[in-house]
């Protein structure tokens, strides 16, 4: 009888509780593993350090200082953010993929009003883009944006003067939130064209 006992143990549950957590231990290896590629491919962001982040280097502290006040006066009597930033690298990314998850990853604009928007200006790979938070899309459209682009930013920018682009781009940006008519520029006949969306630009 003393054997029967042996053969027949009275908690075997140690057993069948080793046997329903084995399979777990890949779940959780597999998970770890696909955080770490999110972790890896999400875009290495500048830090949001004011209202102009010129990580680039293209703007004159005084260009950045006038900037930098002109952009807090409007947000002071809108509530509209706007950032200016200008990029080393784009990192590989495209620049539409880019401009959106830095404008998530930075929270620009009031929280239930998405009213913000971004100047994003790469030079080394010649791109730039206005990227609008939903607040603001009735506004800067992107019929607005077209001419904001083609008649303020591209040409200073196609000669190489990022400084005064950005300048005329801002005031064009925030004449138009405003509900101000911007100055025109030289037409958009005489600028140029191309096809592409015109919330992202090539120079």
């Amino acid at each position: 009888p003393e054997r029967g006992k042996e053969l027949h143990p009275t908690r075997p549950v140690h057993f069948a509780q080793r046997v329903q957590a084995a399979p777990l231990r890949p779940v959780v290896m597999l998970l770890l593993f696909i955080s770490s590629a999110l972790a890896l491919a999400a875009p290495q962001f500048p830090a949001l350090t004011g209202r102009v982040v010129d990580e680039a280097g293209i703007l004159s502290a005084q260009a950045e200082s006038e900037l930098v006040a002109q952009l807090a006066a409007h947000e002071q009597s809108t509530s509209n953010q706007i950032v200016v930033v200008t990029l080393k690298s784009l990192r590989g990314y495209e620049i539409s993929d880019y401009g959106v998850q830095l404008g998530r990853h930075w929270g620009i604009g009031q929280k239930g009003k998405n009213n913000g928007a971004l100047l994003i200006v790469a030079p080394t790979e010649r791109k730039g883009r206005i990227e609008v938070g939903y607040g603001l899309e009735g506004i800067l459209t992107d019929a607005v944006s077209r001419d904001i682009i083609e008649r303020a930013i591209k040409p200073p920018f196609r000669q190489q003067n990022y400084e005064q682009g950005i300048r005329a781009g801002v005031g064009a940006m925030l004449a138009a939130l405003s509900g101000e008519s911007p100055a025109q520029p030289p037409p958009v006949s005489a600028v140029g064209g191309g096809n592409f969306d015109y919330l992202y630009f090539l120079f």
